[in-house]
């Protein structure tokens, strides 16, 4: 199975809605990309749409084989 890749884009905000995510961002300890990711599931899931959490390949050296 391939590993999950974030889709990269570019994004375009007023400034005052970015400013309004990063303080949402800060309280919660995420980056402003994790938390726009939340509020737009969040927001689908209101709608009625389930996105599936893809898994995230494991961060940092990987396990000694013995």
């Amino acid at each position: 199975m391939p590993k999950a890749q974030k889709k990269a884009f570019a994004l375009r905000l007023d400034p005052a809605l970015h400013d309004a995510v990063e303080r949402l961002a800060a309280g919660e300890l995420r980056s402003v990309n994790a938390e726009i990711e939340v509020l737009l599931r969040e927001a689908l899931k209101r709608r009625g749409v389930q996105v599936p959490v893809s898994t995230q390949p494991k961060r940092g050296r990987p396990p000694k084989k013995n």
